[in-house]
């Protein structure tokens, strides 16, 4: 343990969490500003660490922004992981209101997330499109075991592109619901239900 200078002892971090306190300081700031207009050296005042420590950490800012897209894309993933067995009716609702809370408590590192798509860098690019591809085979997966949307990917090729669809919806809706949360979250919740199922069922 350290003393700070007001004789109060201050707990040094580990490894792991100086990292998840960077990485959340990024989610803000890309948050609120674009790609190019974010700087390490304000990463690292903010976090209180020398701009060498953060290079330490994340070799580039490219690194930088590409963990804070990856952690985000994990998140999400765990959120929206289908239960087994369960029809997918039955879960869409609970997976959902998961979802939307997640998307509420860590609005700073969602809004960064889908801010990458706009980033002049191509390989953010790409980490934000595997990142997205990866929910797209998740949900679609889920689909595929059910035994009432199952079959619809036999005789109907169009369920691929309607996912995705959907997912660039709920996205949409979100982002929106952040800036102006006039729907409660049960509203929010049933607008994306009916969207997906809609697009599903012939």
């Amino acid at each position: 343990m350290a003393a700070n200078q007001g004789g109060r002892t201050r707990r040094r971090l580990s490894t792991e969490e100086r990292r998840e306190q960077l990485l959340s300081v990024g989610a803000r700031l890309f948050s609120e500003s674009p790609y190019d207009d974010v700087w390490i050296e304000q990463v690292a005042e903010i976090a209180g660490v020398s701009r060498g420590l953060l290079y330490h950490y994340f070799p580039t800012k490219r690194d930088f922004f590409a963990a804070v897209v990856e952690r985000e894309s994990e998140r999400m993933l765990r959120m929206t992981a289908a239960v087994p067995g369960v029809p997918v009716r039955e879960q869409l609702a609970a997976g959902l209101d998961t979802f939307l809370e997640y998307v509420r408590a860590h609005a700073h590192g969602y809004r960064a997330f889908h801010r990458a798509d706009a980033a002049g860098d191509q390989a953010v690019r790409r980490v934000y499109q595997r990142a997205l591809a990866a929910q797209e085979r998740q949900i679609l997966a889920a689909l595929a075991a059910d035994p009432e949307f199952g079959p619809a990917f036999e005789v109907r090729p169009e369920v691929r592109l309607a996912v995705r669809g959907w997912l660039a919806f709920t996205t949409a809706v979100c982002l929106e619901w952040l800036r102006d949360a006039e729907l409660g979250r049960e509203q929010v919740r049933e607008l994306c239900a009916r969207a997906l199922l809609g697009v599903l069922t012939p």
